[in-house]
């Protein structure tokens, strides 16, 4: 069963849903049902805790292990190549 709906929409947004859903073929009420549905889907989709396990995985690197050792490197480069300029 169909529940009627009154929507406001900018001219804009009008003139293009309709152009759009004079594009896909079909009325400007199922282009809109359309998109209603793609975001409730989208909405809906369960997301697996999987998902957010290996998100940094570099394949190995030592980086967050030695993060301190390697910033203290970057520095004393910067330092030196400060030194360097400094005396011509």
């Amino acid at each position: 069963m169909m529940e009627r709906t009154q929507l406001n929409l900018t001219a804009e947004q009008h003139r293009k849903a309709r152009k759009r859903a004079e594009e896909l073929g079909i009325s400007l009420a199922e282009y809109v049902r359309r998109l209603v549905d793609a975001d409730l889907k989208a909405m809906a989709r369960p997301v697996s805790v999987e998902a957010v396990f290996d998100l940094g995985d570099s394949g190995g690197s030592d980086v967050a292990r030695f993060k301190d050792d390697y910033v203290g490197e970057a520095v004393e480069a910067q330092h030196e190549s400060e030194r360097r300029e400094r005396r011509g």
